[in-house]
């Protein structure tokens, strides 16, 4: 891998308790996550592991070890686009693309706290439940552009916040309502995608890639500090966890990645469960 050197201790994400350090940190329940953990330094799935002071930030009282251990990644990359890039607002259409996955229901989420309107799109029904979450739900076929359209009045979405990218990303653009704009975060099934110039910009649509990646503990951190009182006060719900699995087992998290098995698998450490 281009982006590390090996070896290399992985995961970004990660909470637990400080046990060295300045005073004003021991024994305090942390969390966060960062482009350079398990990268350019070691990372989270250890027993141990060493962060910089200005990459903690305090964890929510309301969310286990496990909750929060899963949130880094998944809202950070859906605050950069929803609120940093397309500063989405009260009102607004907000269509997610891959609603099911950890960074769609972040976005969702984030969307419903700036008093936006959610349309979700899945590749297959959502149960009762969860389809409940959203103003309207769509499945992601060939159709889609033209029946968001008819969900909005003919207007298309003010943001379309595309979690798949690659085969959804001509589908996503054609979403777009005049002047608005498009969040891509992934390259799904093509990393080379073609689209008409010509519709593009007589529709002035606006294109914002977001990497998480790029952000380093600290402002991630940050970031974190802005959330976290929106999960103490139940604004954000607590994320759902698939599976933990103890650290000793741990190449078995990745496997089930590997598989396709989908979900937050979260590595957890003794106590930590």
């Amino acid at each position: 891998m281009s982006q590390t050197t090996l070896p290399r201790v992985p995961g970004r994400d990660f909470a637990g308790i400080v046990v060295e350090g300045p005073s004003e940190w021991l024994g305090k329940e942390v969390w966060g996550s960062g482009g350079q953990f398990g990268f350019t330094i070691d990372g989270a799935h250890a027993e141990f592991m060493r962060v910089p002071l200005e990459a903690l930030s305090q964890k929510p009282a309301c969310l286990s070890f496990v909750q929060a251990a899963s949130v880094g990644v998944a809202y950070t990359v859906a605050w950069q686009g929803l609120i940093e890039y397309a500063r989405t607002g009260h009102g607004e259409t907000v269509a997610v693309i891959g609603t099911a996955g950890s960074v769609g229901q972040a976005v969702t989420q984030l969307a419903r706290w700036r008093g936006s309107r959610v349309i979700g799109i899945t590749r297959e029904p959502l149960s009762a439940s969860d389809a409940a979450l959203f103003d309207g739900t769509l499945l992601s076929d060939a159709d889609l552009p033209e029946r968001l359209r008819q969900l909005t009045e003919g207007r298309g979405a003010d943001v379309v916040y595309d979690a798949v990218g690659g085969v959804m990303f001509e589908a996503a653009l054609r979403c777009l309502a005049h002047r608005c704009r498009l969040v891509e975060i992934s390259a799904t099934g093509a990393s080379r995608v073609s689209f008409d110039v010509r519709d593009f910009y007589h529709n002035e649509s606006q294109l914002f890639g977001a990497d998480s990646l790029k952000l380093d503990g600290a402002q991630t951190a940050r970031l974190l500090d802005e959330v976290a009182p929106l999960f103490d006060d139940g604004t954000l719900q607590a994320p759902q966890v698939q599976n933990t699995i103890p650290l000793i087992h741990a190449v078995d998290a990745y496997q089930r990645v590997a598989r396709g098995e989908g979900g937050r698998q979260v590595i957890v450490q003794g106590a930590m469960e």
